[in-house]
This record gives structure tokens, sequence and C-alpha cells, in this order.
């Protein structure tokens, strides 16, 4: 099995090679990236780092970070003097690490999981442990690990119902990732269920919670409030509606609701937050037709003198800005959930203390979906109709609008703790494996 994923790999790769070369000629920081995850790392974080010891986890994308953020908080704090080495796949993920993983003693893109690359990478960096965040199980790198006998730990771990099917085809390289694996901190009991049906030692096996919970990154105080209020354009008076990481094909359904909207509170203002960024001018058009006026985030950031008096709608064409743009909404839709794409992070608006709409799509997060619906810190809804009938109900009702919010905080309490369960099963492994040691 392992001889056809490395086959599949290498041409993959290979056909990839023309789209490669096309995207560091015209995408700014894409040769770096394609250079480090062909191993050729930055030259003062290998001196600084390389055979150190280091703690390295790594994170794909910019949701792992997120995730990640709060985890290497708690292992600065519980392993102190240890050097931290984070690794990324995209470049999104590496611009958010850099901006909210100030911890970090240096920030890397992971190496393609090619054969004789990541043996080479982490022959290379040899670090004292290797943490997993949620299910980045890549089988040429962990074979590499086994073999270097360096333990790995998965932290955040989850798998969805999706994966779950998917993996069982690879049912022999899975069964050596996994027995690589030692210690499985999960973010829920259905997360250590799917493991282990997967194969995972039960023994291995703890449930940690969802180091999402812990996240600080996006807290607002009062001065930064009100700045980041006049950076995106909003203006006084006026309610403000923020849908995030909406989709394709989602936005149609919004519109036609925020129309409703409009038509009873004109003064209401709307940000719209796509989850991918290169549809902005795509919904700026689409805003125009459903007779919205809007203004890209971009446009605003650029410092010219713009008169904003007519502006209903700021559209974010901007990376890792949306979690603390929850934070002056007063009423927020996580998309990603009208259309059958899974939702997206609902913690982030509720650790803002915000009311919460999402469609019958949550699939990717039914855990956390669940625990914020059965105590009414969320509203489901179910096609345009429902959006425009709950958010004038919200808007005419104050009252519940705060209910709502409060409720969505307390719960983000009660749930805090799953970095710091992390960083203490990471040093119970260190100290099994007689790793804890200072440099």
């Amino acid at each position: 099995m392992y001889f056809i994923y490395n086959i599949l790999a290498v041409l993959l790769v290979i056909l990839a090679l023309p789209v490669f070369a096309v995207r560091s000629i015209h995408e700014k920081g894409f040769a770096e990236r394609l250079k480090q995850s062909l191993g050729w790392l930055p030259e003062a974080t290998m001196l600084q780092l390389a055979g150190k010891d280091v703690i390295w986890l790594h994170a794909a994308s910019v949701g792992e970070i997120v995730a990640a953020s709060p985890i290497v908080k708690e292992i600065r704090h519980e392993l102190p003097g240890i050097p931290i080495l984070v690794s990324v796949v995209t470049a999104a993920g590496h611009a958010m690490a850099k901006r909210i993983i100030p911890e970090a003693d240096g920030i890397i893109f992971f190496p393609l999981d090619l054969p004789f690359l990541s043996r080479a990478v982490i022959t290379k960096i040899r670090p004292r442990v290797f943490l997993l965040v949620e299910t980045e199980l890549w089988p040429n790198f962990l074979k590499a690990a086994r073999d270097l006998n360096i333990p790995v730990m998965m932290v955040n771990g989850r798998i969805s119902e999706k994966s779950l099917g998917r993996y069982c085809y690879f049912r022999s390289v899975l069964k050596d990732m996994l027995n690589t694996i030692v210690k499985f901190c999960m973010q829920s009991t259905i997360d250590a269920q799917y493991i282990t049906r997967l194969g995972a030692d039960v023994e291995r096996v703890v449930v940690t919670g969802n180091t999402k919970f812990d996240q600080s990154y996006t807290k607002l105080d009062a001065a930064e409030k009100a700045a980041l209020y006049q950076a995106v354009g909003l203006r006084n008076p006026g309610s403000v509606i923020v849908a995030g990481s909406t989709h394709k094909g989602e936005e149609e359904l919004l519109f036609a609701a925020f129309n409703q909207i409009v038509a009873e509170f004109p003064d209401t203002q709307f940000i719209v937050a796509p989850r991918d960024i290169l549809r902005a001018g795509e919904i700026a058009e689409l805003a125009s037709r459903y007779k919205f006026t809007s203004v890209r985030r971009t446009k605003l950031a650029e410092g010219e003198s713009l008169d904003l008096t007519n502006i209903n709608m700021i559209i974010i064409d901007t990376i890792g800005e949306l979690g603390k743009i929850y934070g002056v909404a007063d009423i927020v839709y996580i998309g990603g959930s009208l259309v059958p794409r899974g939702g997206h992070n609902i913690l982030e608006p509720a650790a803002h203390g915000k009311p919460i709409l999402i469609g019958p799509h949550m699939f990717n997060f039914k855990d956390t979906y669940a625990l914020l619906s059965e105590r009414g810190a969320c509203v489901t809804v179910k096609d345009s109709a429902s959006v425009a009938e709950t958010i004038l109900g919200l808007l005419k009702n104050p009252a519940e609008a705060r209910r709502m919010g409060n409720e969505a905080l307390t719960i983000i309490k009660e749930n805090q703790g799953a970095s710091r369960k992390s960083a203490v099963h990471l040093k119970e492994v260190l100290q099994t494996y007689g790793l804890l040691k200072t440099n």
C-alpha cells in the first residue's frame, strides 16, 4: 500500500509542476512556499532550531492554526525553555500563525509527503516530539518519525463521518500511522470512538475537549472594538449583521433575507466574509443586483477618503480578520450551513457573546452545534424566509438577543481547559520517553 501511495504522490507532484511554475511567477510568496515544501527550509530557522530538541507542532491551515494557538501558549507555560517549531501547509495558515502564535520560535511550510523527502526533513530537524493538530496524517512522515524513534501525539483530534469512510480504504497504511501515535487527545467522545474504530489503541485515547474554546486572539477591549468598528467602515446608528465564511449559492439566500430586514430596519449594516476571498468581486456584483451598496475591506484599508454614507454592506476580502470582526456584530450567521458544506467555526462568535444563526448543514461541527443549540445560544434557520424572520425577531427583541449571547459566552467559559490538558499530556509523554530535558 505504501508503494501505491508513493507512486500516486510522485505522479501528482509531476502533474502539478506546470501549475507550480505558473504560480511561482504570478503568486507572491509561492516560490518560497514551494521551496520549503521541497525541503529547503529557511537557513536562519535551521540554525536556531535544527538539532535543538524542539517540540514540532503541525497545523495545516487557518482553522488548525486557530486550534493550535492556545495549545502553544500552554506548552510554553508548562514546558518553558523548550523551543517550539510550527509548520503549516497553506499560505493563509502561515500568515495566521505569524500573527497569532508569537510564542513559536520558528514557522515553516510542511514538506511534501514524498518518499525520502519527509525523512530528510525530519532527520535534519530531529524534533523531541511531533504534535499533529486535528487529523493531519501523512504516511511517509509518520513512518520516518517511527523509524527515528520520535514520539508522535495528536492534539485537538477530530474525525468527521466523511473522513471515517475515506480512511477505511487505506487500512494497512492507516494501521501503521495510528500505531505510530503514542497519545490521541480527542475533542469529544464521538471523535474518540471514531479513532478507535479506525484502529487506534483505546489505551492511548483520551478526551481533552476542543482547544478552540480556549482561543484568545480574537478578544477585543472597548478601544479595540471602537477602532475596528471604524476601520471596517461601520457607522452609528444601525445594527450590524455579520455573515461569516459564506459559500457560493448561499449569498443569494442571505441577500434576499437582508432585503426584508432593510425594509423594516433601514439603518442595518451587513458584513459578508466569503470563505474564499477570491469571490469578493463576484459577491460585490451580486450585492449590487440585490440593491446593496458595498465596499471591499481592502479598499477601506488603502486609506482613501471614501464617502460611506450610503454604504450598507462591507465585503471582507482579507485573511485572518473574521474572528475579531465577529466582535462588532449584533447578530452572526455561520456560513456553509444553508448549503451542504458542513458549516464553520461556531465558537469564535460564541466567544464574543453573540446570538448566532446556523443553517441545517452543520455536520462538520456536530458537537459544538449541538451544545449551543440545546442551550438556546443559537437558532437553526432553513431558508431565506427563516433567516429574515429570525433576524427581525432578534432586532425587535434585544433582550432575547442578549440572552442568547450571554448563554453562548457561558458555554465557552464552561468548556475551556482543553489546551491545558493537552500540554499536561504532552509533559507526561515526554517523561515516559525520557525526553523531559532542557537545553
